[in-house]
Order: C-alpha cells, then structure tokens, then sequence
C-alpha cells in the first residue's frame, strides 16, 4: 500500500500536537504554541495537517486572548488551504503571527530528519 506524506507525517505531527496538550494542561501556553510551531514545519506540506495546525493556533490565540495572532491565523488557514495543494509554502516558517506568512526559515535538524523520512517513505 502507497502512503502519502500526509499519513507518513502523521505521528510525527501528532507527537507535537500532543506535547503541545501536555504543555497547556501545565499551564505553559508558550510551550504550547513552540509545539504548535513545531507541528507546523512538520505537516506544512500536506494540506490536511497544515489547516489543522493553523485551526489550533487559532484556538490557541482565542484562549490566550492575542487578538494579533487570531486575526494571523485566519489568514493563514485561508492561505493552508487554498495554496499548500500547488505547493505554495514558505519551508520552515513556523506559522505564528509574530513572522511573515511568505518568509522562508531555517529547519531544526531534527525536524528536518523527520520530514525526510516522512517523504522518503522510509
């Protein structure tokens, strides 16, 4: 069976999404929001997970009451959505408010592993 980056990225995306949990539940939104960073230059390239990253960002400026990164964030679920499929991502950018929405940045060398693999199907 073929997979597609999207399911071959999956764990790695959801064990950010699930520390970013970890992090809230303690009470640490910025610690959250690093995960939900971390989340995002992981799935930025599939469609689906680079939505749902921006849709909890979205939550998490709600919670947080950071009207700037609400109104960043949709924007940016407008952009995941409409511009991922044809590959219009800025690699690295760690999707907040707080960067341009078209800035190319850097990528960890441990994020940048596990894309890797996640594309090479291995």
């Amino acid at each position: 069976m073929h997979r597609t980056f999207t399911q071959r990225v999956a764990g790695y995306v959801d064990a950010e999404l699930s520390n970013a949990k970890e992090a809230r539940s303690a009470g640490n939104p910025q610690q959250e929001f690093t995960h939900l960073e971390r989340a995002h230059v992981l799935g930025q390239e599939s469609t689906y997970w680079h939505v749902k990253v921006h849709v909890l960002m979205l939550a998490w400026a709600i919670r947080n009451s950071s009207v700037r990164e609400a109104l960043g964030q949709v924007f940016r679920i407008i952009g995941a959505a409409t511009k991922t499929a044809f590959g219009m991502v800025p690699q690295g950018n760690t999707g907040g408010a707080n960067v341009s929405p078209f800035k190319k940045m850097p990528i960890s060398r441990d994020l940048a592993a596990l894309i890797q693999k996640a594309k090479s199907g291995v």
